[in-house]
């Protein structure tokens, strides 16, 4: 019994681990992206946050992205809490594309409509010694 307790903990903490994704296997650091649009939805999740945006193209039609971010718990040290980012708000997100030609993208920065640049607590090893 006790030797099952231990696989099953083994494996409990292993999953995780298993389901996470390395940055070059969804996103390409070589595509960056500038996003500009309105904020429909934040979701503080894990593995990771995701931020949905509305941008508008030349022609003004309107595309749905979604925003890779880092955990909740690094968009906090980062200095971002749940009433930074929220529906309604105009931002720039700088990011990534996704290797997939979808609307989604692993994000870098975020820029507010104050000037306030914060980092996304982006997957790829050299984002943030790009966002300083």
């Amino acid at each position: 019994m006790r030797n099952k307790l231990v696989l099953i903990s083994l494996l409990l903490g292993v999953a995780p681990t298993w389901a996470h994704h390395a940055f070059t296997a969804e996103f390409d650091g070589n595509k960056p992206i500038k996003l500009r649009g309105v904020v429909t939805k934040m979701e503080w999740i894990n593995p990771h946050a995701w931020i949905h945006v509305d941008v508008k193209d030349a022609d003004g039609k309107v595309t749905n992205w979604m925003v890779e971010c880092g955990s909740p718990n690094t968009l906090l040290r980062r200095g971002m809490n749940k009433a930074s980012v929220t529906a309604g708000l105009e931002i720039v997100v700088d990011g990534y594309m996704s290797k997939d030609g979808s609307n989604k993208a692993n994000g870098r920065d975020v820029t507010l409509p104050d000037g306030k640049k914060l980092f996304l607590g982006s997957s790829n090893t050299s984002a943030e010694s790009q966002s300083k």
